[in-house]
């Protein structure tokens, strides 16, 4: 009861001492809760933030990958857009069409796109779209179409005569999906496409629909070919056929080959602004490109955006060799959603498919997500450190405006360890008071910088508030012991007369 009655008395006799130090505990855990709130829950905020600036996973054709790895053509592919650089798998992460002049020889099956969302981390992946990345002529005029002869020769002269009459030539066909809502055998239905990949486009205009022969120019190509919106334009491309192949090479088992000229033709509903190479590009509806090309069912690439886990050791270890994995590391890294796991799952659902990450925005997410968390974990250590020196100030002034009672306890039998309990009790009720409503106030300044910042409120985990509360407990016990012990080591005589 006396105990009780000496740490009330401290309160009404030091209030504005106390005070300082509830407040001086409030703003440390202010900003420690909303620090730390914010690094357990920035990994998703930045992941979902930088995943509108298109995708982290590119589909190939195993052939093309082998082929872009043996000639060290995956990095190095010049990024053409805002999402980031090329991929290990030798394109672009947009999907840029400009990025190579020549067609693809080694395709993938449009219907088995949807497959994608059969994978153990299905709900993780937000888009997916399959792209034909052909070449083509615009804005052709005259026939155009038919045989262009019967032989190589002649049908590159006849094709070269054809070519004379378009406005441009080589032109970048992309064709994809761009809202395409796909069934699946489960039962649930997926809207999967461009319009989702690629958020941040300017268009005047709108989207092209699906299995329509509609198409959006960039604006470099439109400006060139002087269409606007509304307009029509022909596409003419010249392919190979051949009487005895089974194969769209158009060369047969006699290895003669003739050629002749495809002819789309499609209406602009839209014209974009990339800021990248994709403005010199065409984006039509895979089915129009597919008739284009002569190629049904054929794609030559899958971009795939997808919530994922930045890479630690465990990933980067996976990533060179999962067969090195040992059962329990194989089974975290297979149930994370890291790039490298997520990639593994559709090469299983996609025969002869090669899944890479775009490793230029595994590494930008996972830089960005470590620094961020640096800056945020150093700004909690610093409040911690300014509330210790704070607390020990104040306690220090404190127990020397006290030292005519303390010495009169310690004079009277009470023992140092006495004393000390009776300061720390006090210390300990004022500080819990400001960390509690230090942590109400930091769970509200976390939702503050997560709308202003991410534009959706933090998820407030409890191992936050357990650890601000650990490390404030920490800082004040140290910092109220440091101060006791320079009074409590002098005699009571001294303490007595103020030395």
């Amino acid at each position: 009861m006396f105990f009780l009655k000496m740490i009330s008395r401290s309160f009404s006799r030091q209030f504005k001492r106390r005070l300082l130090i509830a407040v001086t505990v409030c703003l440390s855990a202010t900003v420690s809760v909303a620090m730390l709130g914010v690094v357990f829950d920035v990994g998703d905020k930045l992941n979902a933030e930088l995943s509108t600036y298109g995708s982290n996973i590119v589909v190939q054709p195993k052939s093309d990958a082998v082929v872009s790895d043996l000639y060290n053509t995956g990095d190095s592919a010049g990024s053409s857009s805002g999402s980031s650089s090329g991929s290990d798998g030798g394109s672009t992460s947009d999907g840029s069409a400009a990025a190579d002049s020549a067609d693809p020889t080694a395709f993938l099956k449009e219907s088995d796109a949807q497959k994608i969302k059969t994978i153990f981390w299905a709900f993780n992946i937000t888009n997916f779209a399959p792209e034909l990345n052909i070449h083509a002529d615009a804005g052709c005029v005259g026939s155009g179409a038919g045989s262009a002869g019967s032989a190589g020769t002649a049908g590159a002269s006849g094709a070269a005569a054809s070519a004379a009459k378009c406005k441009a030539t080589n032109v970048p066909i992309v064709g994809t999906w761009f809202a395409k809502t796909l069934h699946m055998d489960s039962g649930e239905s997926t809207v999967a496409g461009m319009n989702g990949m690629r958020s941040w486009w300017k268009i005047n205009g709108t989207w092209p629909k699906d299995d329509s022969e509609q198409a959006m120019v960039g604006s470099a190509l439109a400006a060139k070919l002087g269409v606007n919106v509304g307009d029509s334009v022909t596409l003419d491309k010249t392919i190979a056929v051949g009487a005895d192949d089974n194969t769209n090479g158009g060369t047969g088992k006699t290895g003669k080959s003739s050629t002749e000229r495809n002819r789309v033709k499609v209406k602009i509903v839209g014209i974009f602004d990339s800021g990248d190479s994709d403005n010199s590009a065409i984006y039509m509806p895979s089915i129009a490109a597919q008739t284009l090309a002569n190629l049904p069912d054929s794609i030559d690439k899958i971009e795939v955006k997808a919530l994922t886990t930045p890479d630690n050791d465990l990933a980067r270890k996976a990533s060179k060799n999962p067969n090195a994995l040992t059962q329990d590391e194989w089974e975290t890294w297979y149930c994370t959603a890291y790039p490298s796991s997520i990639a593994y799952q559709i090469e299983e659902v996609l025969p002869g498919a090669v899944a890479k990450q775009v490793r230029q925005v595994a590494a930008l997410q996972g830089d960005v997500l470590n620094k961020t968390q640096a800056v945020m974990v150093l700004m909690t250590v610093l409040s911690l450190v300014a509330a210790a020196i704070a607390v020990a100030n104040l306690m220090a002034a404190s127990i020397g405006e006290r030292g005519s009672e303390l010495a009169l306890l310690k004079a009277i039998g009470a023992t140092d360890g006495a004393v000390s309990r009776l300061m720390l009790a006090e210390t300990a009720v004022i500080s819990l008071v400001g960390a509690i409503a230090g942590a109400l106030l930091g769970s509200g300044v976390a939702q503050i910088v997560g709308h202003v910042v991410f534009g959706s409120g933090i998820t407030m985990r409890p191992m936050v508030f357990v650890l601000v509360f650990v490390l404030l407990a920490v800082t004040v016990l140290v910092a109220s012991l440091s101060s006791i012990r320079a009074i409590l080591g002098l005699r009571p005589a001294e303490v007595l007369h103020g030395r």
